[in-house]
């Protein structure tokens, strides 16, 4: 249900101010910033990415504990409220907003980096190399970054639903430590902070699925892929999301992630049907088997005798990621949580996130791999020759009806990117709104907004030289704060609980 309450203006000029605050910089001195974010990125994973381990560690077993715990029945809402929406469009809906266009990308490319410097002082192109390739980033999307997107779901969704706390904001999963509310100066900080990894983060995804997106445009349609195709790309993509944002959750996001399901899966049987099937399953098979064995280890891994940097550049950059990407998320998966348990919402995102990731990794990941390790496509000469974007639209390419695989792997980026923004401008919009209670929408012209002014700072980097890297290093930037904020709300979350369910599971 849409609303007309009023706009927070102290945040939204604050959002405006942050926005301007990074766009001009950016452009005015694009050379500057790019050495700057990259400095920056360097010296906080060198120093402080172990924190980013341990967090993410505690993150996974505080999870585990709670939705085992005598708490994991509670639900959110009244006694008899029922999921708003059915298990599909609620998996659906938050997996669009959970990995966007960005998985597209890495589940076609990524592999080639672990391949071309592997992790473990592997040899390069070795057996283990290959294995290891396959089977990394699947870890890196699995249980360990949805229990990041999962913390602030529920932190929120307790507070907001239960105890009927009128603010969709992530200071509202910090709310027993913030005993004057909502208006207060350390409430104000905490979105603050939320505003600044959103910004980042959305400008990370944005900057990543552009030239992928371009490149794909440039096959089917012979235009050249440059600079004015990509800002062609960004106008059109915000066009799309601020269309879904204006209509809302239910016409809008819920459509479109609908339509995005059922292409993305068309599309990765039609890839395992054509494509090196036997190969697809034995590998994925293989790489899950890797995972679940090395699990502990990978998690606690810090290289600390060679320090060959994988860890920093790999492990701690998507942990880091997700810790950006957590808030929105989590305030947008608390939105459309309403009648759901808190067990039931920890194991949904756990469980079907990471098969929902892992599925696009196996069936995208490992038939590019089958290319390049069969000689059928060199893959790292394109992508050294030309860019990683234009190596993935040849890899569709490469597929029996290429061109038809291509426009369907275009349409799925399309709207996976659509679907990723529209969430983060609802979330914005909703921290800008004074009170939104549990049913109600920011207004239509707020979420628009946010939906256009979202695009700002994806465009500005597509000024900075460096490219994809310094792109990425931002967001390990802006990242940092929001640990501290991960902690605050568990020990909130545990202290609201024990106040109002002190007697759950207990015996007479």
């Amino acid at each position: 249900m849409d609303t007309n309450v009023r706009v927070d203006r102290t945040m939204f000029l604050t959002t405006v101010l942050v926005i301007l605050f990074v766009a001009i910089p950016i452009i005015g001195f694009n050379e500057q910033s790019g050495l700057f974010i990259t400095q920056l990125y360097n010296k906080i994973t060198t120093n402080f990415g172990f924190v980013y381990q341990w967090y993410t560690i505690g993150i996974f077993g505080f999870l585990v504990w709670l939705a085992s715990s005598r708490f994991g029945a509670i639900r959110f809402g009244d006694k008899d409220d029922r999921p708003e929406f059915g298990n599909l469009n609620w998996i659906s809906m938050i997996f669009c907003a959970g990995v966007g266009a960005g998985m597209l990308y890495w589940a076609l490319i990524e592999w080639s980096y672990y391949l071309h410097t592997p992790p473990r002082n592997l040899a390069e192109g070795s057996r283990e190399a290959v294995e290891w390739a396959a089977a990394y980033p699947l870890f890196h999307w699995g249980v360990s970054a949805w229990a990041i997107y999962c913390l602030p779901a529920i932190a929120i969704a307790y507070p907001y639903y239960v105890r009927k706390n009128p603010h969709l904001r992530l200071s509202t999963g910090c709310g027993y430590f913030l005993p004057a509310g909502a208006a207060s100066g350390r409430a104000r900080f905490v979105d603050f902070l939320y505003m600044l990894n959103l910004i980042g983060g959305t400008g990370t995804s944005l900057g990543l699925s552009t030239p992928m997106i371009a490149a794909s445009v440039s096959e089917l349609t012979g235009i050249d892929h440059n600079f004015l195709l990509e800002l062609w790309v960004v106008i059109v993509c915000v066009a799309i999301f601020g269309a879904s944002a204006y209509l809302g959750i239910q016409k809008g996001f819920k459509r479109l992630a609908d339509i995005n399901l059922y292409v993305a899966f068309g599309l990765l049987f039609f890839i395992l049907a054509v494509g090196p099937t036997l190969f697809i399953l034995k590998m994925g098979t293989n790489s899950i088997g890797l995972v679940l064995q090395n699990f502990i280890h990978m998690n606690f891994w810090t290289d600390p005798v060679e320090g060959s940097g994988f860890v920093e550049s790999w492990t701690v950059f998507y942990w880091a990621w997700w810790i950006a990407y957590g808030p929105f998320v989590g305030i947008f998966v608390a939105r459309i949580s309403r009648g759901r348990t808190i067990r039931g919402v920890i194991i949904g995102m756990l469980t079907y996130g990471t098969l929902g990731a892992w599925l696009f990794f196996i069936v995208f990941g490992n038939y590019a791999l089958h290319l390049q390790i069969n000689d059928l496509l060199d893959v790292q000469a394109i992508i050294d020759r030309t860019s990683e974007a234009a190596a993935i639209a040849q890899m569709i390419l490469a597929l029996p009806l290429g061109k038809f695989a291509l426009f369907l792997f275009l349409i799925m980026a399309v709207v996976f990117l659509a679907t990723t923004y529209d969430s983060a401008s609802f979330t914005l919009a909703s921290v800008c709104t004074l009170e939104l209670k549990a049913g109600e929408n920011p207004a239509r012209w707020h979420r628009v907004f946010w939906a256009g002014a979202l695009g700002v700072i994806p465009v500005c980097l597509l000024f900075i030289d460096g490219g994809i890297r310094v792109i990425l290093s931002a967001t390990v930037v802006v990242s940092l704060p929001l640990i501290i904020v991960g902690v605050l709300m568990c020990i909130s979350l545990v202290k609201m609980l024990q106040e109002d369910h002190p007697l759950i599971g207990v015996k007479s």
